[in-house]
């Protein structure tokens, strides 16, 4: 009976001394975890961002991007620009309003009373 009270004292006093040291090494390894996904995360970044620069590094590349973000064009090459969507519609047929002339607009105006 004593032999009991002895282990049951023992494995009760292990248990006090080992719970916190078990719970901090889960503690640490899933923090540890965390930090191994994040390396992951920012290592796939750099590699995006060197694929990137290395892109850049391309002067072939550079002036293509430069003619389809900007509408540049090198001398001697002709320039092509499409109007798909409807903004882009839009602003050009103000922009051609806004170039129109006084006599334009009267006709217009004209031919706008004649369909009512």
């Amino acid at each position: 009976m004593r032999r009991l009270a002895v282990l049951g004292a023992l494995i009760v006093f292990l248990a006090v001394v080992i719970a916190p040291t078990v719970r901090s090494y889960i503690s640490e390894r899933q923090h540890v975890s965390r930090l191994q996904a994040q390396v992951a995360a920012q290592q796939a970044n750099v590699a995006s961002l060197q694929e990137t620069k290395r892109k850049w590094s391309d002067p072939d590349y550079v002036a293509a991007q430069a003619g389809q973000r900007l509408g540049f064009a090198k001398p001697g090459k002709t320039l092509t620009v499409y109007v798909t969507d409807q903004k882009s519609q839009q602003a050009a047929a103000k922009q051609a309003e806004a170039r129109q002339t006084w006599y334009g607009t009267l006709w217009k105006s004209v031919v706008a009373s004649g369909e009512h």
